[in-house]
């Protein structure tokens, strides 16, 4: 098997980075038992930050053993946006994100930067990654049931806060911007969308988001270990649309 340790993460762009949430959950699985719930560590408290799930992601990391981490939030925006605004790569991406969405910043909501923003899209706007399935949500497309758009606006400066983090480049692979194939031996941080996967495990006593979180981590546990998470990690794409995925980011799992 190519990975220790399988994490998913169902995500939350509500309230700010330091807020407890119930709706950010974490299952983590080693490569033979079933993926369990992880807690927060903080004493007395009952649910995740934003903050703490990224430093759990960074620990996981930095423990020299590769895992792999998939993460329920858009990963980057449409090539129509990036064309927009001369964006060309997806590290200045981030860069750019982070300077007109500080949404990490302490006591920061989402919907307080939304007003006004000149880096935004429209609702209509899809990646391909999103055009490929019946049912992902712009990242653009807020106020609806399902949507992805604060989590993905809220999620995204933590992904450059891992990205700059020290020995981050020899340490994690983040799929696909750094390539479609995967250096043995590295972390991989990955984009992910439980529907794809939830039917496919008995819910048990867990909530709706726990067992989104679980079903994640089942399901990239149960691909490497039938040796088939190296044709996830190579969808079916032309070259141009590679091109295109290297800067739009693509829903590991989507074929």
């Amino acid at each position: 098997m190519k990975f220790s340790r399988y994490i998913g993460i169902d995500y939350s762009g509500a309230q700010t980075a330091e807020s407890r949430l119930r709706a950010l959950q974490l299952f983590a699985a080693d490569a033979i038992d079933t993926p369990v719930k992880i807690s927060t560590r903080v004493t007395g408290a009952k649910n995740w930050t934003r903050q703490e799930i990224a430093q759990y992601c960074r620990a996981a990391i930095d423990s020299r053993n590769p895992v792999i981490i998939g993460i329920d939030h858009g990963f980057s925006f449409p090539l129509s946006y990036m064309k927009r605004y001369g964006i060309t790569s997806w590290d200045k991406f981030l860069d750019d994100f982070m300077r007109h969405w500080p949404t990490a910043d302490p006591h920061t909501y989402v919907d307080f930067l939304r007003d006004g923003n000149p880096r935004t899209g429209t609702p209509t706007e899809l990646r391909l990654c999103e055009q490929w399935t019946s049912g992902a949500k712009s990242v653009f497309q807020f106020d609806v049931q399902g949507q992805v758009a604060k989590s993905t606006h809220a999620g995204l400066p933590w992904l450059l806060w891992l990205r700059t983090m020290p020995d981050a480049r020899s340490l994690v692979h983040f799929w696909p911007f750094d390539g479609f194939e995967v250096p043995e031996g590295k972390s991989v941080i990955a984009e992910v969308y439980p529907s794809l996967f939830r039917r496919r495990y008995p819910k048990g006593g867990r909530i709706a988001d726990e067992h989104d979180a679980f079903s994640v981590a089942a399901w990239i546990q149960e691909m490497d270990r039938r040796g088939a998470l190296e044709s996830y990690f190579s969808p079916p794409l032309s070259i141009p649309e590679r091109q295109t995925v290297m800067l739009e980011g693509w829903i590991l799992g989507v074929w």
